[in-house]
């Protein structure tokens, strides 16, 4: 399998249109983003998601995990051979990877929002694009649904978001919408609204998250916003046996999320 293209300058148009998706703006005109290193990229071909272009180190070649994933799901594929210097332009970390890939964002299935005894992950305002993509890591390991970002969240797409999410960002559907409309949806559909808080009166061992459920997780600073905490059904704390007074919402998230899933999973009757 050979590249069409090789590619040498950073100043060469599609090297800039591709640098150019490391910002929002770009993202949201293109409708596109990027995906880097091979693990992304195997992940996105498995679960077909919509890659477009894989652009690879020359120097090194085309990474051997990518020749099954390519053959079974790679049809129309552009596969790009580029200098270190490209790669470099085109992704947010210090070490460029060996390939990144640019990816059309999905278009997220709503319906899983609202299953029977679902359980969804909402986002209130997290800012920090490693918690964002973590959440969604351990959602997907936790069974969950869906998770939705609400507005003031970091972009779902931001380089580092989707860096963290190992691949979880291409298991289940991540949907950006407004909290204001969609928890009242959410509670006339029948789901159940929790909310973690450091001034809920249950802790999460006292709490039944076997029915349909949201879960939503605040700013790491502020918490909920009041919008959310109007729709609360209940709150939701984490008991700290140390001193610390609490955890990073990605911690957080991934102990309430476990919780649930030993209630649904694993406890005896």
């Amino acid at each position: 399998m050979t590249a069409e293209l090789v590619l040498t300058s950073t100043g060469n148009s599609r090297v800039k249109a591709w640098a150019s998706l490391l910002e929002t703006k770009h993202r949201n005109r293109t409708g596109q983003f990027l995906a880097e290193g091979i693990h992304m990229l195997v992940e996105a071909l498995e679960c077909g998601a919509a890659v477009r272009t894989i652009v690879y180190d020359a120097e090194r070649g085309l990474p051997a995990e990518l020749l099954e994933p390519l053959r079974l799901h790679g049809a129309g594929v552009e596969l790009v051979a580029a200098a270190r210097s490209v790669i470099a332009k085109c992704t947010g970390t210090d070490s460029p990877p060996p390939v990144f890939g640019v990816v059309d964002k999905p278009v997220a299935d709503h319906t899983a929002l609202f299953r029977e005894k679902g359980l969804v992950v909402v986002l209130d305002g997290v800012r920090d694009p490693g918690n964002a993509g973590t959440i969604i890591r351990s959602a997907d390991a936790a069974g969950a649904d869906a998770v939705v970002l609400g507005k003031g969240c970091v972009d779902l797409y931001n380089p580092k978001t989707v860096r963290s999410t190992m691949g979880s960002l291409f298991h289940l559907p991540v949907v950006e919408g407004d909290l204001a409309e969609l928890l009242p949806e959410a509670r006339a559909k029948g789901m159940a609204i929790a909310g973690t808080s450091l001034q809920a009166a249950r802790n999460c061992y006292e709490c039944d998250f076997t029915g349909p459920l949201w879960l939503l997780l605040g700013n790491e600073a502020d918490g909920l916003s009041e919008t959310s905490l109007q729709q609360l059904d209940y709150g939701v704390i984490i008991p700290m046996k140390g001193r610390t007074e609490s955890l990073n919402v990605a911690m957080a998230a991934t102990v309430v999320l476990y919780e649930a899933l030993r209630q649904r999973e694993f406890a005896t009757t």
